[in-house]
């Protein structure tokens, strides 16, 4: 779970969680233009690569290659097991 909260120390990386939650499914090229537009993030294409990656060996998003187009797709499901350890967990 530490490593969760690790990829989501970044704030670039919590943009492009914002990214996907308001239009799921998009490019490095797509992501690229929104986080430069939306957010004033001057990253390069490799550097919001390298966040992709590691949002996406934590389980936050995941990935779906068509022809040479490869989408990216956010995954709630890590973020509803760190939500339940609290909110779900029995009251003493």
């Amino acid at each position: 779970m530490s490593d969760i909260f690790e990829a989501l120390s970044a704030p670039a990386r919590r943009a492009i969680l914002d990214e996907l939650t308001d239009r799921d499914g998009q490019t490095l090229f797509e992501l690229c233009t929104r986080l430069t537009m939306k957010h004033n993030l001057a990253l390069t294409r490799q550097a919001i690569s390298q966040h992709l990656d590691v949002l996406e060996a934590v389980g936050l998003i995941r990935t779906s290659r068509e022809g040479r187009y490869k989408y990216h797709f956010i995954d709630t499901k890590p973020l509803h097991q760190i939500v339940s350890r609290w909110i779900d967990s029995p009251k003493k």
